[in-house]
């Protein structure tokens, strides 16, 4: 069988004041797939998240991308992952370009790589015309754009994306969609926490969900989507959460 993208087993994080945030958190996602990652707020995802890029140490379990240990082969396994995070954690000030060349030196890019890198993206995302603004004077949409650039400059196997369309109009939701499936299309894994939930029944193909730290549903998307009511009703069964707290929805 071909080594999947991601495989994490048994995996378990309590912090130090005994809260346990992942509960014996077991999954698989296959190199090319696109998966929904799903949950209430405090479920356990950016824990789960934080443990896979090494933001985080597991308490226990294993965690594994493309097979390469991602706690004994941090940077190996790292280089392999792309991460594009909720927050807009980045200098203000700085130019989308500035952006994204600097988190290519963060993974050893060579001025020539990045810079060829960087053009291809700016281009690709439809930056250019922005080049001379700072992060700070960009729409909420542009932005987004600019931290996906960033979390593609080294071109990863792996994409993590942590609710990459927060905040977003419907009509740039809709464009961001469109560059994440041609990112798909490429080749490229794609994990995605959402609580847009047509968004994750547009876009993926396998999905988890996550409650209390465990996962409490996993299968395909037909499998999950398919009965009356779909994903919504499914997540609203597996959660037990009330119908208004389903964001996006």
């Amino acid at each position: 069988m071909p080594t999947p993208a991601l495989s994490v087993r048994n995996l378990r994080k309590v912090y130090r004041r005994g809260n346990v945030a992942v509960d014996d958190l077991s999954l698989t996602i296959n190199e090319g797939d696109f998966f929904g990652f799903l949950g209430p707020n405090g479920a356990g995802k950016s824990t789960t998240i934080h443990c896979i890029t090494g933001i985080a140490e597991p308490t226990s379990g294993t965690i594994e991308i493309f097979g390469l240990d991602a706690v004994k082969n941090y940077r190996d396994a790292r280089r392999l992952v792309g991460l594009c995070p909720q927050e807009f954690n980045v200098d203000p000030f700085a130019t989308p370009g500035q952006i994204v060349d600097w988190a290519g030196g963060y993974f050893g890019m060579n001025r020539a790589q990045r810079k060829s890198r960087v053009d291809y993206l700016m281009e690709r995302f439809e930056l250019t015309p922005h080049l001379k603004k700072s992060f700070r004077e960009l729409s909420g949409g542009l932005k987004r754009r600019v931290v996906l650039a960033r979390a593609l400059v080294h071109d990863p196997r792996l994409i993590i994306l942590d609710e990459p369309t927060a905040g977003v109009d419907v009509e740039l939701r809709r464009v961001l969609w469109r560059y994440l499936q041609d990112i798909n299309g490429d080749g490229r894994t794609i994990l995605l926490t959402s609580h847009y939930l047509e968004e994750v029944e547009r876009l993926c193909r396998d999905i988890a969900i996550v409650n209390a730290g465990k996962i409490v549903r996993q299968g395909t998307k037909a499998e999950i989507a398919g009965a009356p009511g779909g994903l919504e009703n499914a997540y609203l069964a597996a959660t037990g959460a009330e119908a208004d707290h389903v964001a996006g929805q």
